[in-house]
């Protein structure tokens, strides 16, 4: 079990059992956020940074409260500050430009960034929506970071050898920022790196980011990171040499096809289980949910298991993330009482004979 765990339980949390539930980071904006935003970037609008400010607060106040509202033992603002996981940090750090949006998908468009010159730190990325939310929050806060093979994978590197050389650069900067969160207070840093399962041949670089990343940072803080979208079988095991508490995967939308590969090896660390799935605006059932957290139970024993949902949920009307999410809680709190009762029998699948 992970030492890191126990400070995100409630003083008063009913069960002898824990089931840490959380979210992955993006939320449902109010539709005014967009708006405001809009009129922040049209010349000719009487909208300016001050304004923006208060309707960004506005919103991650709003968004904070609704994750506690629900029950969630860690909580984050719904990212309602950030545009997009690669567009926000490239905007923020040195050596990076835009030059225009480019087609990923059907009609959807990303401003893909390029690296013209070496990547520096400028400006705190995320210091001041840590230190907002944390003020408004009664509960514990995680910090989602786009990750440096994803911010690196994700661009065009028109400056660096090759993208390897230009990931170690990011890592050093993302490694900064979590130095200065840290000091802000933060004890939850969830990294994002979507982009490793896509292209596994390159675990060997995020494991050496990762190392980058986690060098220097204090025992109690906890990292996660966060993967989804890929061919879980050719990361795995060799992710779990990677210094992190916390693997957090998406297995609902695959039906849990891909469970069976958590249990050919051990499965060292703690276990995000993403338990309702993001792309589907079809609010699972709470007794739906407590089977799919059982399905975590095959992986890792109760002590080591998380549970959240696959992704970020921006993409799903709101208030059909908001009952996910009340579901969620739900059901974790009668699973720790069913296992409390004896009612479930944990037994996780051995490790294979080779490790």
């Amino acid at each position: 079990m992970s030492d890191t765990r126990d400070q995100f339980r409630p003083d008063d949390h009913p069960n002898d059992h824990f089931l840490l539930t959380t979210v992955v980071g993006s939320y449902p904006k109010p539709k005014w956020v967009d708006r405001c935003r809009e009129l922040l970037e049209t010349d000719d609008a009487d909208f300016g940074d001050d304004e923006w400010q208060e309707a960004a607060d506005d919103a991650c106040r709003l968004i904070t409260n609704e994750h506690e509202r629900a029950g969630l033992d860690a909580v984050v603002d719904g990212e309602m500050r950030r545009n997009e996981m690669v567009e926000f940090f490239a905007d923020r750090i040195e050596g990076y430009e835009f030059n225009g949006p480019v087609k990923v998908w059907g009609h959807n468009y990303f401003d893909k960034p390029s690296v013209v010159g070496d990547v520096a730190y400028d400006e705190t990325w995320l210091v001041d929506e840590y230190e907002f939310t944390a003020s408004v929050a009664d509960h514990p806060v995680k910090v989602p970071i786009t990750g440096p093979y994803t911010l690196a994978n994700w661009s065009f590197n028109e400056a660096y050898e090759d993208d390897e050389a230009l990931a170690y650069d990011l890592a050093d900067l993302v490694n900064e920022e979590i130095e200065k969160l840290v000091d802000a207070g933060a004890r939850y840093v969830q990294i994002d790196e979507p982009a490793l399962a896509t292209t596994p041949d390159d675990h060997a670089i995020v494991g050496e980011c990762l190392e980058r990343i986690a060098s220097g940072i204090p025992d109690d803080v906890r990292i996660g990171l966060h993967v989804c979208y890929g061919d879980y079988s050719r990361i795995y095991p060799e992710i779990l040499e990677y210094p992190v508490d916390e693997f957090d995967l998406e297995l609902a939308n695959g039906d849990y096809d891909q469970l069976d590969v958590f249990t050919e090896h051990e499965f060292t660390k703690d276990l995000a289980l993403g338990v309702v799935d993001a792309h589907v605006a079809e609010v699972e059932s709470v007794e739906q949910i407590k089977q799919n957290i059982q399905k975590g139970l095959e992986v890792v024993p109760p002590e080591r298991l998380t549970v959240s949902p696959d992704c970020g949920l921006k993409l799903l009307p709101r208030e059909v993330a908001y009952e996910k999410m009340a579901n969620l809680v739900e059901a974790a709190r009668e699973v720790e009482a069913e296992l409390d009762a004896g009612e479930i029998q944990v037994d996780p699948a051995p490790a294979s004979a080779d490790d």
